[in-house]
């Protein structure tokens, strides 16, 4: 695992090896960071993810999630997951470390998803009341 800076560009790149799930060891590489800090971000993140490390951000495990998956399942389904994840999960969680998340986190989460439906039929007359006109 090192961190260098490119000379010639002036950016940074990560160098990292590993272990995949055949047990074969393997090095991989990034280019491009204008920091050293966001190379050893990157760098921590993809060691997290090979060891499927509860320290991974939410967003980490939606991408190892989605590389599972979605060959997986019928193209429909999968449109209908990744809708589901982009415009609900991932505004949410996606910078919370899956080790972070709480019951009470995900409770409120939910409870925010449905205050707008509650709002949008406040004109609605309530099922138990009888109408009066």
């Amino acid at each position: 695992m090192a961190v260098y800076k490119e000379e010639k560009t002036g950016t940074w790149r990560v160098i990292y090896r590993y272990t995949d799930w055949t047990g074969e060891k393997k090095q991989t590489q990034k280019r491009g960071f204008q920091t050293k800090r966001e190379a050893q971000a990157w760098e921590r993140e993809q060691l997290n993810k090979a060891r499927a490390d509860l320290d991974m951000t939410f967003k980490s495990f939606v991408e190892q999630y989605t590389a599972d998956m979605q060959t997986r399942i019928k193209e429909n389904t999968w449109a209908t997951k990744e809708h589901i994840i982009r415009s609900k999960l991932l505004p949410y969680f996606g910078k919370l470390k899956m080790s972070n998340i709480t019951a009470q986190q995900i409770i409120t989460w939910q409870n925010e998803l449905m205050l707008p439906k509650r709002k949008k039929n406040t004109n609605c007359k309530k099922p138990w009341m009888p109408h009066t006109s």
